[in-house]
């Protein structure tokens, strides 16, 4: 029997099994002026000391930067009291994850991620060639009753995002560490901590001691948020020895770039700029959702700096009518259909301006001036 050639290379199929990631819309055509509130960014923008730093980098653009980012991991080192060493950084806290499936996932293996988790979870997943799998939330919470349902011996790696993107909500750490109990020795616990920043609950750990003292537990971390740094796409990671060690073996050697490196350490030494960021969501996050609530909009308690709006209820038109109505008066939310929620939207915390606009715009909408 003869074999036909191939005409062209072709990818790994389950390559061609991974949904394309969208992000959210930046700009409204024929609007000169619109409020992006698609991605979570912070309104307050960057420190102004991480700034200057990013402006002084300038006079080294023609020199690599360091392969380790020594000074941004010795920064992280300082502000959270932890080893260096086992400090992990990546160009967005999204290159870790990936690197983390890519090391330990085998064809064959699961990886494991709550209904409404981020959606670069299976996408790494299926790019190390393994197979993802989805466990159902309670309330648009992780459960981990309903993630231990579906550990089985090929589980290899859980993603739990917490806070969770898109929703807002958040697992306390007793629950947390009844997760962890529950999982098999070589299944590595990934806790991504994008929003750890925001939340102001007694009941709620990032997992930086959870993963100083477990052999299969990392933490990821962000400089896209609360820092205001999304453009240089810094994160971090703290894990065990041994799983840094692995990944440092296959990450690029110059993954962050020397503005970036810059600018990050620059911004963990502005405590001021820090506070101030919270502070502000501190004082939006609860005016909005009560405000949003009052218009018969259903509104998901978060403790993050965004807030996951429902429509289609109460009589209120559905989300593509209130997406469509609020670009077109320059206010831009974020679609996530893609994570199974098609009557929803995600409101990024603006400034005062933007708060204040898609709430009357809102009211607007829900009144009948749809068209």
């Amino acid at each position: 029997m003869s074999v036909v050639p191939l005409l062209r290379p072709e990818p790994r199929p389950e390559i061609m099994a991974i949904d394309l990631y969208v992000p959210g819309k930046s700009r409204v055509a024929g609007l000169a002026k619109a409020h992006k509130l698609s991605s979570n960014e912070s309104p307050l923008g960057p420190s102004p000391k991480a700034l200057e730093a990013f402006r002084s980098s300038a006079h080294d653009l023609a020199v690599y930067p360091d392969g380790s980012a020594r000074i941004l991991r010795e920064a992280v080192g300082r502000r959270f009291g932890l080893d260096p060493e086992r400090v992990l950084c990546g160009n967005g806290s999204d290159e870790i994850l990936a690197l983390l499936a890519h090391v330990f996932l085998r064809p064959g293996d699961e990886g494991l991620y709550s209904e409404h988790g981020f959606l670069e979870y299976p996408i790494s997943i299926r790019a190390a060639g393994a197979t993802p799998v989805v466990a159902p939330e309670t309330d648009r919470t992780a459960s981990v009753d309903a993630l231990l349902a579906k550990v089985g011996p090929r589980t290899k790696i859980v993603y739990l995002a917490n806070p969770n993107n898109p929703t807002g909500t958040y697992l306390p750490y007793a629950e947390v560490r009844r997760l962890h109990a529950g999982l098999p020795t070589d299944c590595l616990l990934v806790l991504d901590a994008a929003y750890a920043e925001y939340v102001a609950r007694n009941d709620y750990a990032a997992g930086i001691e959870f993963a100083a003292s477990r052999p299969n537990v990392v933490m990821t971390r962000t400089f896209s948020k609360i820092h205001g740094l999304a453009s240089l796409r810094i994160g971090w990671a703290y894990g065990p020895a041994h799983v840094v060690d692995a990944v440092n073996r296959v990450r690029a050697p110059f993954n962050l770039n020397g503005p970036a490196i810059a600018a990050g350490v620059a911004s963990l030494e502005d405590a001021a700029h820090i506070e101030a960021a919270i502070a502000h969501n501190a004082r939006w996050l609860p005016w909005l959702a009560e405000s949003i609530g009052k218009l018969g909009i259903g509104v998901t308690p978060s403790v993050a700096n965004f807030l996951l709006l429902e429509f289609g209820r109460n009589g209120i038109g559905d989300a593509a009518e209130a997406d469509a109505f609020l670009s077109a008066r320059g206010f831009i939310l974020r679609s996530v259909s893609a994570y199974g929620l098609p009557h929803c939207l995600r409101m990024t915390v603006g400034g005062e301006e933007a708060n204040r606009g898609v709430v009357e715009a809102l009211a607007e909408f829900v009144r009948g001036g749809r068209g």
